[in-house]
């Protein structure tokens, strides 16, 4: 969370074009924060896309696309194991690159089922980092409620609005655990 995951797709899809190169891009339907099929960073920029859901062939609609040189994915912890191997397919049967971007790990430190099939099949892998308000890497993405409460069971997916997500170091995320479920301190 917060790691310029958008942005960076964003990017992409600007170099890809300025060289007269276009691209595919696709975000989850669930994500509607911004609005359906938008990709949006949180520093502003923002682009139009098809949404996905676990229904869509990716390889079918990869191999329906004329004059595509890149698919870029938005919020690929939310494919479908079946849908990061499509895509794995089409980047190597089609040769048109297919590059994702998403989160390894839920609120409770339990992997996306969509990012654990990314991390097997990946040709190659680029992590973008994030801080910790303590100043160390995060890779953990505790919820918080509106009251600033840390949520420590629920549903595996819940859109921000009505909660928060805080990238956290893996000490902090552990100790603010402890502290949540013991009432001592960290």
């Amino acid at each position: 969370m917060n790691a310029g995951k958008s942005t960076a797709l964003i990017q992409v899809a600007h170099n890809y074009e300025e060289n007269a190169r276009h691209v595919a891009l696709y975000t989850a339907g669930i994500d509607d924060r911004f609005g359906a099929g938008v990709v949006t960073s949180r520093i502003g920029p923002q682009r139009p896309a098809k949404t996905f859901d676990g229904a869509l062939d990716f390889f079918a609609e990869i191999a329906s696309l004329r004059g595509v040189s890149c698919v870029l994915i938005d919020e690929a912890q939310f494919l479908h194991a079946e849908q990061v191997r499509q895509l794995h397919r089409a980047a190597h049967l089609l040769d048109i690159p297919v590059i994702c971007y998403g989160i390894r790990t839920d609120f409770a430190g339990e992997p996306f089922p969509g990012s654990t099939y990314l991390l097997a099949l990946a040709d190659s892998l680029e992590e973008l980092k994030n801080i910790c308000s303590c100043g160390r890497k995060a890779t953990m993405n505790p919820r918080f409620d509106e009251r600033g409460e840390r949520i420590t069971s629920g549903a595996q997916v819940a859109i921000e609005g009505a909660v928060e997500y805080r990238p956290m170091c893996a000490r902090c995320f552990y100790a603010g655990l402890v502290h949540v479920n013991t009432g001592g301190a960290g």
